[in-house]
């Protein structure tokens, strides 16, 4: 939802929630509020725990700087539980800035979690060192901030990347898994969707899911469905499909 004139107040993630009625933000996240976003005496903003719990607080006091600190009071406490019907988007790896743009986007769009998938035809290819590393920290970096930026209150968990012959076995583990595929035979709109559990959202690459891919995701239990009659990138399919899912379930109602 969009924002109001700026009403709805910014949120910054804390690795837990403060006790009492008073607390003190520091580190990154003080610097951008206090100098970034240049918030002030009296302001709202609301501190989240990424696991559903927030916290509305005002402004006591803004010291900005390098060592920026803010002085919160804390007014209300109150706690999102998570959606019975979770999705799981599995995103085949993207080349250059398109991962880390499809991850803003489905976490934008409601994504709970992410799993990166090494799927065949992946232009990307993240070996398992420290530029593996990295890359995986992009991603879990955007999700981070595209939650904050959509004012969530779970910031979704990106795993570390899988093969086929893995994600294979998470098929068999999900309550429905759904792969997006342009000559699929079926529309999203039509998959008949769990009340709870979870749903595998499987995304392929800029080149495509392979037949040897889709005959494996289809043995273990994955249907194979369409979003429309054009063909969208990597980077987009999931957020678009997310909203059809928030539609056609239980999630948005």
């Amino acid at each position: 939802m969009p924002e109001a004139g700026g009403a709805t107040p910014p949120v910054f993630l804390v690795p837990r929630l403060p006790e009492g009625t008073e607390a003190v933000l520091g580190g990154e996240e003080a610097r951008h509020a206090a100098t970034v976003r240049r918030l002030r005496q009296g302001e709202r903003l609301v501190l989240s725990d990424g696991a559903g719990g927030l916290a509305d607080c005002v402004v006591v006091e803004a010291r900005p700087g390098r060592d920026a600190e803010l002085v919160l009071e804390i007014r209300q406490r109150r706690h999102e539980p998570a959606p019975e019907l979770t999705v799981t988007v599995v995103q085949a790896l993207a080349k250059g800035d398109r991962g880390e743009l499809a991850v803003e986007l489905a976490t934008e769009a409601g994504a709970d979690a992410v799993l990166p998938w090494r799927a065949a035809r992946s232009v990307a290819r993240w070996d398992d060192g420290p530029r593996g590393a990295k890359a995986l920290e992009r991603w879990r970096g955007a999700a981070r901030s595209a939650a904050k930026q959509a004012r969530r209150a779970w910031v979704p968990e990106v795993f570390a990347p899988v093969s086929t012959r893995e994600l294979v076995d998470r098929v068999r583990d999900s309550a429905r898994t759904l792969v997006l595929e342009a000559a699929a035979a079926g529309p999203l709109g039509a998959a008949v969707l769990p009340e709870r559990g979870e749903v595998l959202l499987v995304v392929g690459p800029e080149g495509g899911i392979t037949a040897e891919e889709l005959a494996a995701l289809a043995g273990a239990g994955a249907v194979s469905v369409r979003l429309g009659h054009t063909v969208l990138r990597t980077s987009t399919a999931a957020a678009v499909a997310l909203g059809a899912i928030g539609v056609l379930s239980s999630r948005w109602r």
